[in-house]
């Protein structure tokens, strides 16, 4: 499962579980903090906020070079483009420049930071763990823009393989095809590979017209079973996959050259 929706919203699975740690974290810390007589609500949400500031900064610090073309980029956090360790750094650092200052709220802020982190890495864990086995190549069927019938594992033809499932009505699709299109020029290695979603080879045609696009492996899935088979809620998302036909990431939502470079690194592991 990649993402879970909520009414009309849809949310990246990843982003659900920080969520759900962070509320843990305030049940816990608002109990805590009772018996103590001191809140510390406002305290856990400057360190949920340094934790994705030092995320953030983390990640444009190892990829910069992929932002000097587009320094407001840096602040578009739509790309997805987070660093685990150094949020957990930064969550880190202030829970102890607080617990030093503040001594009364010593015992409830580290249970509730504990349980927080506790909560986000266990579940987090657990579902890779769940998922692991069950991340080959899907063995849908889809069609090549002349009707010709053919399934992704074909068109990987055993290499690193990157699934782009989008739709023409989507707005982030559109502003993410040309980051797509120059990785796929410039990777010969890795298969890219793009499965619209719910729409007919013309319209695909005169989509990629319209936006001059030239981009090779374009499926139609006119059934949207992709996003179903694969757990995705919403468009447009990303897979990769490694030579050896196993799924090693996902993204969902809009790429960024920075993003994007990310990902392949998971797919380039010789």
């Amino acid at each position: 499962m990649l993402s879970v929706s909520l009414g009309p919203l849809s949310l990246p699975l990843g982003q659900l579980l920080l969520i759900s740690a962070f509320v843990i974290a305030l049940i816990v810390g608002a109990i805590t903090g009772r018996k103590e007589g001191v809140p510390i609500a406002g305290t856990l949400s400057d360190i949920f906020l340094m934790s994705l500031v030092a995320s953030r900064i983390g990640f444009v610090i190892e990829y910069f070079e992929h932002y000097q073309e587009d320094l407001w980029g840096i602040i578009d956090i739509r790309d997805g483009g987070f660093h685990v360790i150094a949020g957990l750094l930064g969550a880190l650092a202030l829970t102890a420049w607080k617990l030093w200052r503040h001594a009364k709220m010593r015992r409830p802020l580290s249970i509730a930071v504990a349980s927080g982190i506790l909560t986000w890495g266990s579940v987090a864990l657990l579902v890779s763990l769940m998922e692991s086995s069950s991340r080959g190549i899907p063995d849908n069927t889809f069609t090549l823009l002349d009707g010709t019938p053919i399934a992704l594992a074909e068109v990987a033809d055993n290499k690193p393989m990157v699934v782009n499932l989008w739709a023409s009505w989507c707005p982030p699709c559109i502003r993410e095809m040309p980051v797509l299109e120059k990785a796929q020029q410039n990777n010969p290695d890795v298969t890219f590979v793009f499965v619209n979603q719910g729409e007919q080879s013309e319209t695909i045609t005169r989509f990629m017209g319209e936006h001059k696009l030239s981009l090779q492996n374009v499926l139609t899935d006119t059934s949207a079973s992709l996003g179903r088979t694969t757990g995705s809620q919403a468009l447009p998302t990303t897979l990769f996959y490694d030579a050896n036909g196993q799924q090693v990431n996902a993204h969902l939502g809009e790429l960024s050259h920075a993003s994007l470079a990310h990902n392949l690194r998971s797919v380039n592991t010789d």
